[in-house]
């Protein structure tokens, strides 16, 4: 009764927002219409964006703003990379171009469990004009060239994403040296094998990358003479192979400005030249090189950077994901050739409340208040829970404005609109999480979940340009308009690409299906990269050259065109396993569906063909799994509590729910669970570097549960 009253006096106390939201709508809305030009805006979402070029099935989709062409160029006479950066030191030689946060100190804070983090302690951005960029990249190339590194024969760089890994990414492609890009996260036994593969010579890497993943592997690499480490530290060389020199970035830079080295002939490259052999983490086995001409990312580059609107030097980029993926580097090269400028980030320093970052002190967001940044699924889904937990806790009328302002602008942004009063008092301490200015996010390395991009755009009052593009096609593919605010959609073809599906009788997709046409995206164009390095074999069962010469890559992917020529993802042929009785399952279906589970934070879902159900590996909600262990009256540390059989029953009883709700097929649906106390981090091997499963790792890992969960001995 007493829980009612307060309840009752609540909703009477609430009623004059309802009245002034009310009132706000009627008397703002025309000025707004007319001011933001939201007539425009809602006819760009609502516009056909993309079309066969005839209307046989599974005919080609291209975008209308390019038809009859595909985009091979973005920037007039900058068809090569080097010529990017040349143009942009000519327009913006004066302004910032990368920037660094100072490191001030660094301490060690005593958790209460007994564990020991370290937090740092960071000053402002220090930034470097596109000049200085430009003479250090000049200078680092001679100096390359000085210690013997040839044009078209290969050099590494294994390093985190900071300003000297683009430095001298630039010095590489001004001297034609291709660059082979390795994760930082990547196991020993991966980056030796891509190194001995690739057979280069020299390696630009840093000095914790060198101590702690490569000191082991050199004497493995034969051809390895030349180490470079990017780092303004000294540190200890004993211990390392007699035959590979090594050397800092610095000295290599004074070795190269030496005038009888900085007036040595260049060897420019040309379109048709490699740029860059990316090794992917990839899902399963060991790495692949996938090899990008010069001609390959400009282009793709070109289909990205349209879909940016006012791209330019009033832009500021944050720069955190690894830059040896397809997404962070290509953006980061976009950034360096409109003008814009970088600093630098890491996903530990990210937010005032990232791991590194000390209590009460900055994190890079809030220093540097970037306009765009690029993240993965995974980093937003945090972001969203983190927020979301902490609304759960507000009090009861705090928690009913903020669903009532959540609501009214949900419904603001279904129609095309939006809600500018909710965004200056209701939402303006959730953008400032991300610095206050982020005008555009985009997100791309796996699907985005329908209820994290409208938290986005709801609570951080920005579209997210939500992409499809993979290694292969140099990233490029598909990436969402601003102006569009549909969810569960990656948009139309870019104008450098176009893509088609063809049939997949045994998933049941066809191009014939109804309402829409169906089935496995296959994407053609410029932006296609060249193959596997070193592996016809792979290369020829995945790319396809049609009679024009037309590069066309199969990306394994299921896709729906709807009708205003916009792609989405909904299966994936390598994640469909047979059950025993015939039935397909989609794990990656099931998993997407399953991680809107309140009690999840990430899922694997596994089958096997000779049994007749699913089961499923769960990190759980630390936050939620112990607030439900407690009203439980269930007590223990963490990992008994993931070890508790009661607790597995509550998670599957929650999955069950969700999985009902989304009306998932009876077989899907997993049957056990086997609760994770420990994250999957790149570092543990059991996710890539964008978050996306290793199956056969976790497969690896949870093989004794497997048997556990099958009834195996």
């Amino acid at each position: 009764t007493m829980k009612l009253k307060v309840l009752k006096v609540s909703s009477i106390l609430l009623l004059p927002v309802y009245v002034l939201m009310f009132v706000y709508t009627i008397l703002t809305f025309i000025p707004w219409y007319f001011l933001t030009n939201a007539k425009k805006k809602k006819a760009m979402a609502k516009r056909i964006k993309a079309k066969p070029i005839s209307e046989e099935p599974g005919s080609p989709y291209r975008s209308v703003d390019h038809f009859n062409s595909l985009a091979t160029i973005g920037i007039p006479g900058a068809d090569t990379l080097d010529k990017l950066l040349d143009q942009a030191v000519v327009k913006f030689g004066k302004k910032d171009c990368l920037g660094t946060r100072e490191f001030l100190s660094e301490e060690n804070e005593v958790q209460p469990n007994g564990k020991v983090f370290k937090k740092l302690i960071l000053g402002e951005y220090k930034w470097i004009s596109y000049e200085e960029v430009h003479k250090q990249v000049t200078h680092f190339g001679s100096g390359l060239a000085a210690l013997g590194q040839k044009p078209k024969n290969t050099i590494a760089i294994f390093c985190e994403t900071r300003a000297e890994w683009m430095i001298s990414a630039q010095a590489c492609f001004k001297h034609n040296f291709p660059v082979v890009t390795l994760y930082a996260t990547l196991g020993e036994q991966a980056v030796a094998y891509g190194l001995k593969e690739s057979q280069v010579t020299h390696l630009i890497t840093s000095i914790e990358l060198l101590e702690t993943k490569l000191k082991r592997v050199l004497s493995n690499i034969p051809n390895l003479k030349h180490v470079i480490y990017v780092d303004k530290k000294n540190f200890d060389k004993s211990g390392y192979p007699a035959g590979i020199q090594i050397h800092s970035m610095a000295s290599v830079t004074e070795l190269g400005a030496k005038p009888e080295n900085l007036n040595s002939p260049i060897t420019h490259p040309v379109l048709s030249d490699l740029a860059v052999v990316m090794y992917t983490s990839g899902s399963t086995g060991l790495p692949k090189g996938v090899m990008m001409v010069h001609s390959n990312l400009i282009a793709g580059m070109a289909g990205q950077c349209n879909k940016i609107p006012e791209l330019g030097p009033k832009d500021t980029y944050i720069g955190y994901l690894p830059l040896a993926h397809v997404l962070e580097m290509t953006a980061e090269i976009s950034c360096i050739a409109y003008g814009c400028r970088i600093g630098y980030s890491s996903p530990q320093t990210l937010s005032d409340q990232s791991t590194k970052i000390k209590k009460g002190s900055k994190g890079d967001c809030t220093v540097l208040k970037p306009t765009l940044m690029a993240a993965v699924p995974e980093i937003m889904d945090r972001i969203y829970k983190n927020v979301m937990s902490k609304v759960q806790e507000m009090s009861y009328v705090q928690k009913t404005l903020f669903k009532l302002g959540y609501d009214y602008k949900l419904e603001q942004i279904k129609r095309g609109y939006d809600a500018p009063l909710c965004n200056l008092f209701l939402f303006k301490k959730v953008k400032a999480l991300l610095g206050g200015n982020v005008r555009m996010m985009l997100s791309g390395g796996a699907p985005l979940s329908p209820q994290t991009q409208r938290f986005m755009n709801i609570c951080f009052c920005c579209p997210v340009g939500q992409g499809y593009g993979l290694t292969e096609t140099c990233g490029a593919g598909t990436i969402t308009e601003a102006t569009d605010y549909s969810t569960g959609r990656v948009g139309a073809p870019l104008i450098c690409c176009e893509i088609k599906l063809r049939d997949w009788p045994e998933g049941g997709y066809t191009t014939r299906d109804k309402p829409n046409p169906r089935g496995e995206i296959v994407i053609g164009g410029p932006n296609v990269s060249m193959g596997y390095f070193k592996s016809e074999e792979k290369t020829s069962e995945d790319f396809i050259i049609d009679r024009n010469g037309q590069r066309w890559f199969c990306s394994g992917d299921i896709g729906e065109f709807h009708p205003d020529g916009c792609l989405q993802i909904i299966d994936r042929k390598k994640d469909l396993v047979k059950l025993q009785a015939g039935e397909y399952v989609s794990l990656g279906k099931v998993e997407a569906a399953l991680k809107n589970c309140a009690l999840i934070d990430n899922i694997c879902v596994y089958a096997n063909s000779y049994q007749s159900y699913v089961i499923s590996f769960v990190v759980p909600n630390q936050k939620k799994l112990m607030a439900l262990a407690q009203h439980k009256g269930i007590e223990g540390s963490w990992e008994e509590l993931c070890n508790n059989p009661t607790m597995e029953a509550e998670v599957l009883k929650a999955i069950t729910d969700v999985a009902s709700s989304v009306k998932l097929e009876r077989f899907e649906i997993p049957v056990k669970v086997r609760l994770s106390p420990d994250p999957w981090t790149p570092e543990t091997g059991l996710v890539t570097d964008a978050f996306k499963l290793k199956r056969k790792e976790l497969k690896n890992h949870y093989l004794n549960d497997i048997e556990r969960m099958y009834g195996g001995k």
